[in-house]
């Protein structure tokens, strides 16, 4: 009766709207009220241990090094630099608006974020050249999802606080996954550019090529400065954010795209952003202290592994799952609430949590496109003017897609894990 309490108000409340930290603290508090013999004392005592640690720093220094970046002219300097490298290609500005959200995921990190900033400039564009409006939403929306794959990931960074892993192998083991994704995204765009006859911008001279590299190299050294450091053990996840919110910051007033109050701006709204974030995996560590506390993970495994001991059987029943939950709930609840859940089955089914954790976030990307409730197809749907169900049609190739890389990832674990093990 009490865990049937803590799921029903849980989910209750967040049918009714209410913000998921909320939903989660309120659910927790009515559990622990029932159950009546634990003090209340506990509250205060966990959510203040788990803020204290090392790696949660590193979340507001990459919110801070992503808000920089949008505001420092990083955007512009991206997309001309993918333009003249695709975008004289048959359907030139879907492969411009793919390729800038690969380079822009080592800045930005955020799903949502490129979905809003590249479409507000990216979808218009491709409209006034002559290509479909649903096609230009879709092709924004399936690009966003690459940000979170590619490192720098926030959704990565609290996977990895969540289950305790290694936050600079996650970063690794996702670099390819999303390098693929990218590159099969611009060859579905090509086959669906020859088909319906879309336009190819001018090929570029040699002279802009050069030109709009060097305009771009220090953006494109941020992922290079991230990654590199954290590889040759100069420093560890934690401060490879402090090191690339520092380094935007110099790089905006260098170039002179970045004024002090544009500055302050960008820390105010990380730090809001950053907040909400922390408020939230602050009563998650609560919520998933109840539900170990009750044992139920450990009851999940014992079922799960009574059902079936093959672990491919299970990382498909898991996938079905986090696909379901996805369509209907936000990522970050839903990472919050199954990430306690599911970590110890498959650790004991012998599934490394690194591997894990890139398919889960696979998982959840693919829910920010899903109806009824995916995010970056709403935002793109709403930039591009036309109705839900246009937008609908046209995103279900690149959700084929995206589903054909999630299933590569799990059950080829040598696609996930060949980075992070080369360099361990």
């Amino acid at each position: 009766m009490s865990i049937a309490i803590l799921i029903f108000s849980l989910f209750g409340m967040l049918l009714l709207g209410m913000p998921i930290a909320f939903a989660i603290s309120l659910s927790s508090l009515f559990f622990l009220i029932y159950v009546g013999n634990i003090p209340l004392q506990i509250i205060p005592h966990l959510l203040g241990n788990s803020l204290d640690s090392y790696n949660v720093i590193a979340i507001p220094f990459f919110i801070l090094a992503a808000q920089v970046m949008n505001k420092g002219g990083v955007t512009d300097r991206m997309m001309n630099f993918a333009s003249v490298i695709v975008g004289h290609l048959k359907g030139g500005l879907a492969h411009v608006n793919i390729l800038t959200s690969m380079l822009f995921a080592g800045m930005s990190g955020s799903a949502v974020a490129d979905s809003a900033g590249l479409g507000q400039i990216l979808i218009p564009a491709m409209k006034k050249k002559g290509y479909g409006a649903a096609y230009s939403a879709a092709v924004t929306a399936a690009s966003s999802t690459i940000g979170p794959i590619i490192p720098p990931s926030v959704p990565i960074v609290i996977y990895g606080i969540l289950a305790e892993a290694s936050i600079g192998k996650l970063f690794l083991a996702g670099a390819l996954p999303g390098l693929v994704m990218g590159l099969a995204m611009i060859g579905l765009s090509y086959v669906i550019a020859v088909r319906k006859n879309y336009p190819s911008e001018d090929a570029p001279t040699l002279k802009q090529i050069v030109k709009s590299a060097l305009k771009a190299t220090p953006a494109l050294l941020t992922p290079v400065i991230i990654l590199g450091g954290m590889w040759g053990g100069i420093f560890s996840p934690t401060e490879a954010a402090g090191v690339a919110a520092g380094y935007a910051i110099l790089q905006g007033f260098a170039m002179r795209d970045l004024t002090f109050r544009g500055l302050w701006e960008c820390i105010v709204d990380s730090a809001i952003y950053s907040s909400v974030i922390m408020i939230i995996v602050a009563t998650a560590t609560l919520f998933g202290w109840i539900l170990s506390t009750e044992q139920i993970p450990v009851r999940l495994a014992d079922f799960m592994i009574n059902f079936t001991a093959n672990k491919y059987v299970i990382l498909i029943i898991i996938n079905i799952f986090l696909l379901i939950f996805g369509c209907f709930m936000e990522i970050l609840a839903i990472m919050l609430m199954t990430v306690p859940v599911i970590l110890p089955l498959i650790q004991q089914i012998g599934i490394d949590p690194i591997h894990f954790g890139v398919v889960m976030v696979l998982n959840l990307m693919i829910g920010l496109l899903s109806p009824p409730f995916g995010l970056c197809l709403y935002i793109a749907q709403d930039i591009a003017g036309i109705s839900y169900l246009e937008a609908v049609k046209a995103i279900v190739p690149y959700i084929l897609l995206i589903i054909t890389v999630l299933l590569i990832a799990t059950y080829l674990p040598e696609f996930v894990m060949f980075i992070p093990n080369l360099f361990s």
